[in-house]
């Protein structure tokens, strides 16, 4: 009896240490792919601070302008001013829809008592 707990015990000691080996491995996998995201988002980052700066760049004002001048016989483009900039007090907002208002219920029907039993 003794030789069959000591065989039992021993076997359950090999499957956890097998288990530990195959889950320190499968930590340190998980570890070096976090890294490599890591370093993924920090290299999209950069390039999407460098694309903010080259969009800000070609989208100066005076560019622009430079660029609506240019092309006015081909595109027919004036200018910028600052007189075709509006305030927000002049934008038009669509009127709300009618369904949104609250409907008025009429004929209402008590529900609390429906199926129980009515007393004369």
């Amino acid at each position: 009896m003794k030789s069959l707990i000591y065989m039992l015990t021993a076997l359950s000691v090999f499957g956890l240490a097998f288990w530990a080996y195959r889950e320190n491995y499968a930590t340190q996998q998980v570890l070096r792919d976090t890294q490599q995201l890591r370093r993924e988002i920090g290299t999209a980052q950069l390039r999407l601070g460098v694309l903010r700066a080259e969009w800000a760049y070609l989208n100066r004002p005076e560019r622009l302008m430079q660029l609506a001048e240019l092309n006015f016989d081909r595109l027919g483009l004036l200018p910028l001013r600052a007189d075709q900039f509006g305030r927000i007090d002049e934008v038009a907002y669509p009127p709300e829809p009618e369904s949104a208002l609250p409907l008025e219920i009429v004929n209402g029907v008590d529900v609390s008592n429906i199926g129980q039993e009515q007393n004369p």
